[in-house]
C-alpha cells in the first residue's frame, strides 16, 4: 500500500482554484504540476504510487497523485512532480500543520464518484461543524 502526504493548500479557497492552479503549473512544467519543498521526504520512495493529499479550512478535501521528486539545482530544495489531475474525495477533518506529513494508505479519505466536482464537496467549516455534532 503507497503511503501518502498532507499539504494545506494556503491561499486557496475553493477546490476549483486549486485545480486551476495545478492546470497553470503544468503548462509551465510541460505536462506536471510542481510544487517545492526544503527536503526529500525519508520515505519517498513508499510515496511513488501515493498522492498529496490537500487540505483546505482544515478538511482534507482532493488529492494529486504524486510522479515523483526531483532535486532542484539552484538551491538544492526539491520538487514535487505531481499529476495536475485533482482527485475530490470525501471531506475527512485534518489538523492544520505547517509543510507536508505523511499519511497512511488506511487512513486517506475514499475518492468521490467519478465526476464529481469541486462544488460537490461540503465546505470544510461546514464539515467540521457536522462531525463536531456526531452528524457524519
Amino acid at each position: 500500500m503507497p503511503l501518502h502526504m498532507t499539504k494545506i493548500a494556503y491561499g486557496i479557497d475553493h477546490p476549483q482554484e486549486l485545480a486551476d492552479r495545478l492546470a497553470m503549473r503544468a503548462q509551465e512544467w510541460g505536462g506536471e504540476a510542481r510544487i517545492v519543498t526544503r527536503y526529500l521526504p525519508k520515505r519517498h520512495e513508499e510515496m511513488l504510487d501515493g498522492s498529496l493529499y490537500w487540505i483546505m479550512d482544515h478538511v482534507l478535501v482532493a488529492r494529486s497523485p504524486i510522479l515523483g521528486f526531483e532535486q532542484r539545482k539552484e538551491d538544492g530544495r526539491w520538487w514535487i512532480r505531481l499529476d495536475p489531475e485533482l482527485i475530490p474525495v470525501e471531506g475527512q477533518p485534518k489538523r492544520a500543520h505547517q509543510g507536508w506529513r505523511y499519511l497512511e494508505a488506511r487512513d486517506a479519505p475514499r475518492d468521490l464518484p467519478s465526476g464529481a466536482v469541486g462544488d460537490d464537496v461540503i465546505p470544510g467549516k461546514l464539515l467540521n461543524e457536522l462531525h463536531r455534532l456526531a452528524l457524519i
